[in-house]
């Protein structure tokens, strides 16, 4: 029990009292285990609890929020009745097969009454002077079982909960915590946020007229504030990191003109979501032209095997699609993206995207990726400088597209027309990668692109 070796760890002077803690009976009942997470996940650490020892649980009910180097999952109750132990605390680490808490029996009791063994330890070593004035102090913390109000100043709230009140409006310091330990949660937000538009509907004719003259953007909640690194954060900075450093890489731009996808997909996508079920969105077509490419530049969908001195040249198209999510990037794997036609690539986007930003996605789905594509042009940028993942030598970048004037030729002469426009980026490992290597690559997703030919995919 990790709260009992703290209190034993805090009682060095009473040697009688170590083994006491040792003596404390340890909690029958279901053992809730870290479960595999994945094929390359050997450990998760506990981000969250969400549920305090002494609560009822129901089945299959979510625990507990654990995040590994992959993904942030939720763990599900095993089996229904009474929370009695936890055994690993938040923002512990716990390698796949350990004990996490124990379940008991409805209404049995839990197994937290040696926990109260911490207060006597501090009170043993003051003992010396007079401290009996100090013995009633361990009586105070059973103030803190009041209600935490959900401003409470030191109380901690997620990154996560700090910006849904921020997009949502909602201050922080109104709301009260409903979580283990008083912590607010995104419910909570959500809830305040419903009420707080309950709240101003009867006068929307007042508010009309200062919204349009002052728009202004809201202020965010992180303003000022000094917040805890979640463990999604560190993992994708030190991805980052060991793959600035341990590749040399750059970045080749191309500008392609996408009038004639635009204007299929304008032309098709009532049809396209009516017999394939989701939306045609432009992503597909990058995805189809990028695979497509690959397979006849396979220099582009490649890894250095740094330790074996090898380069390994992939025979599939798995390709990785970078998603922006509450929790922070995620890029979830379209596997053999190269054999899939405009319909198979819309729905796996969707499918996976969906899990992304539904906390659904597993770390399988988010691994295997030989290239990756990310699109933050769908945000507003015109072009960006992406970088190559790790175990990949290329990644390309899609920027915004826009309507922009240009000089054509014609039958007619040269004319000026407008087009819809964007810019791609593929950032490369240049050990691999050359320049003229990447500028081949990335004519042959423009001449894709700009050919347009995707209209018996399309059913045109």
């Amino acid at each position: 029990d990790v709260y009992k070796g703290r209190a034993a760890a805090g009682a060095p002077a009473p040697a009688a009292e170590a083994p006491a803690a040792a003596a404390a009976p340890a909690a029958s009942g279901t053992d809730v285990v870290l479960p595999a997470l994945g094929e390359s996940v050997t450990e998760g650490t506990v981000t969250r609890w969400l549920k305090s020892v002494g609560e009822t649980v129901e089945a299959d009910e979510p625990l507990l929020e654990v995040s590994t180097d992959k993904v942030d999952t939720e763990i599900p109750a095993p089996t229904s009745g009474t929370l009695l132990e936890i055994l690993v605390g938040e923002d512990e680490t716990a390698e796949v097969g350990a004990r996490l808490a124990v379940i008991g029996a409805a209404g049995a009791a839990p197994a937290a009454a040696p926990a109260p063994v911490a207060a006597p330890a501090p009170v043993a070593a003051p003992a010396a002077p007079a401290p009996a004035p100090a013995a009633p102090a361990p009586v105070a913390p059973a103030a803190p079982a009041a209600p935490a109000s959900a401003g409470d100043e030191g109380a901690y709230v997620t990154p996560l909960v700090r910006k849904l009140a921020s997009e949502s409006g909602v201050d922080l310091n109104t709301v009260t915590g409903t979580g283990v330990g008083g912590r607010i949660r995104k419910q909570d937000v959500l809830a305040a946020a419903e009420a707080a538009k309950a709240a101003a509907a009867p006068a929307p004719a007042a508010a009309a007229v200062p919204a349009a003259q002052a728009p202004a953007a809201a202020v965010s909640e992180l303003r000022g504030q000094t917040v805890k690194m979640t463990r999604m954060r560190k993992v994708i900075g030190d991805n980052m990191m060991k793959a600035l450093h341990s590749q040399a890489q750059l970045s080749s731009v191309v500008e392609v003109d996408i009038t004639k996808i635009m204007k299929l997909r304008e032309k098709a996508k009532a049809s396209f979501l009516a017999r394939e079920g989701v939306k045609l969105s432009p992503m597909p077509f990058f995805v189809k032209a990028a695979a497509q490419a690959l397979k006849a530049h396979a220099v582009v969908n490649a890894r250095i095997n740094d330790d074996e001195g090898t380069i390994t040249y992939f025979d599939s198209e798995n390709i990785g699609i970078a998603v922006d999510s509450e929790k922070g990037l995620m890029t979830p794997v379209i596997k053999g993206a190269g054999d899939l036609n405009l319909a198979g690539i819309a729905k796996a986007t969707a499918d996976l995207a969906g899990k992304v930003r539904g906390n659904k996605i597993t770390p399988d789905e988010l691994s295997g990726a030989t290239f990756t594509i990310s699109n933050t042009g769908s945000r507003g940028a015109l072009f960006d400088t992406v970088i190559v993942p790790p175990n990949q030598v290329a990644i390309l970048g899609i920027g915004a597209t826009v309507k922009r004037p240009v000089v054509q030729e014609t039958a007619e002469g040269t004319v000026i027309a407008v087009r819809d426009m964007t810019y791609l980026t593929l950032s490369y490992d240049h050990r691999l990668v050359d320049g003229a290597d990447a500028a081949r690559y990335l004519t042959a997703v423009k001449a894709i692109l700009e050919a347009g030919e995707f209209e018996v995919e399309l059913g045109l």
